[in-house]
């Protein structure tokens, strides 16, 4: 990494918090040292309250761009000067591409999500998926998948702030879409058992799992889930979360955490800021290595 860093080393941000335990650094900088390319990546803790101050960070520092995570991929839209036709329908931001002081905001999650099930060998196309939380990577994974060509979607949230977020989210997908999507509440624990029952995949987009509550998840009854149901949590760290392993005691076969979708979702932005595709498969062996 020193030997990289000089006076023309471009830096490309990570907002988000909590982030230290993000595998982001570590995939974009390996990348660029294996493609020769002289940007730096670094992690920033940035809540709602400091977004203004690091937007104005990108521009001062003539930053290349940032990644946007949780608690920031909604709010930070108002701060930037553009959106791509995706990010505008999902309402969310992940990516942040600085030209020459003009910030513009894509969103990489979905297309990284359903690139992540195409390399399983994972078709969801004309089935039905229920998916939990309507936050910023929710939103973009409902979108997306709607797009793609998935043909209903349940939406389970809790009565909380992102509530009015799920039924914008529903009335887009039915509005731009060909696809049925409907909202419901988590608490009502029959209906999303019954949803889940009917599904061919299952994704979690919370943040359950994940600290402060890795020892939670929304589903706790290995019965609720099929062996050929794919259940998917979008949560890395830990690795194998509560839901997942609820979903192993269940004998499902296509259990998966969120690193793929972490890869597929990181080498669209990579593209966005240097025009290269990412060296995707010498990233995926770092990546998974912990897992053999």
């Amino acid at each position: 990494m020193t030997e990289r860093i000089d006076g023309h080393t471009i830096l490309i941000g990570l907002m988000a918090y909590p982030i230290r335990h993000s595998m982001s650094p570590m995939m974009h900088n390996n990348a660029f040292a294996k493609l020769g390319l002289n940007y730096a990546y670094l992690a920033f803790d940035i809540t709602n309250d400091k977004l203004s101050d690091a937007v104005k960070a990108i521009r001062t520092l003539d930053m290349r761009g940032s990644n946007v995570s949780m608690p920031n991929k909604q709010k930070i839209i108002p701060y930037l000067d553009k959106l791509d036709p995706a990010a505008k329908l999902c309402g969310a931001v992940n990516t942040i591409v600085n030209d020459d002081g003009i910030l513009t905001g894509y969103t990489t999650d979905g297309t990284g999500f359903m690139k992540s099930l195409e390399d399983e060998n994972l078709d969801i196309r004309g089935k039905k998926m229920t998916l939990s939380g309507a936050g910023g990577a929710g939103t973009a994974i409902a979108v997306q998948a709607a797009l793609d060509g998935v043909a209903e979607i349940s939406i389970f949230n809790a009565k909380d702030k992102f509530w009015d977020n799920a039924e914008r989210n529903v009335d887009i997908i039915n509005k731009k879409t060909n696809c049925k999507a409907t909202l419901h509440t988590l608490e009502d624990r029959e209906d999303f058992r019954s949803e889940i029952a009917d599904s061919t995949i299952y994704c979690d987009s919370t943040g359950v799992g994940m600290k402060p509550l890795e020892d939670e998840t929304l589903v706790i009854d290995p019965g609720w889930f099929r062996k050929d149901i794919i259940v998917y949590d979008t949560v890395y760290a830990p690795r194998t979360t509560k839901l997942m392993k609820v979903a192993q005691k269940a004998g499902v076969t296509h259990v998966f955490n969120g690193l793929g979708m972490v890869l597929e979702q990181g080498a669209e932005a990579f593209k966005l800021w240097t025009g290269k595709s990412m060296p995707v498969e010498y990233i995926r062996e770092l990546l998974f290595k912990e897992d053999k």
